[in-house]
């Protein structure tokens, strides 16, 4: 552990940290600093939950990612389509294209824009049933 005093614990530090875990696919260790974040007080953004979802993402840890998303939703942090591409990527590799085009309708209601790459995973999440 680095000394809180060598190091200033703010949101870009943590951002960082997490998408670092998520490079490596350490899901586990990048909620855990997602929950340090919260109890040093260091505010989160949309980049710092997308950073924690990714990490789910690539750890496949899709229930994780969906939990982070309500969190989101509690603490009244703006999702992205980052969050929902990376969300629907889980759904179309769990071969959940219901779940998919659900995603895809809320990125609507949210007014996020619809990316290419967001429609494209829904569409081949579906030609997979």
């Amino acid at each position: 552990a680095i000394p809180r005093n060598m190091v200033d614990l703010d949101t870009i530090t943590f951002n960082a940290a997490i998408s670092a875990c998520g490079r490596c696919a350490k899901w586990e260790k990048a909620l855990q600093l997602l929950a340090a974040m919260a109890d040093s007080m260091v505010e989160s953004s949309t980049t710092t939950f997308n950073a924690a979802i990714s990490a789910c993402q690539r750890g496949s840890e899709l229930q994780n990612a969906l939990k982070l998303l309500s969190e989101m939703n509690l603490n009244k942090v703006g999702s992205d389509a980052i969050t929902y591409s990376s969300l629907i990527n889980m759904f179309e590799k769990g071969g959940e294209w219901e779940s998919a085009v659900h995603a895809l309708s809320e990125m609507a209601q949210n007014s996020i824009e619809l990316d290419t790459i967001s429609l494209n995973t829904v569409i081949s999440a579906c030609a997979k049933d």
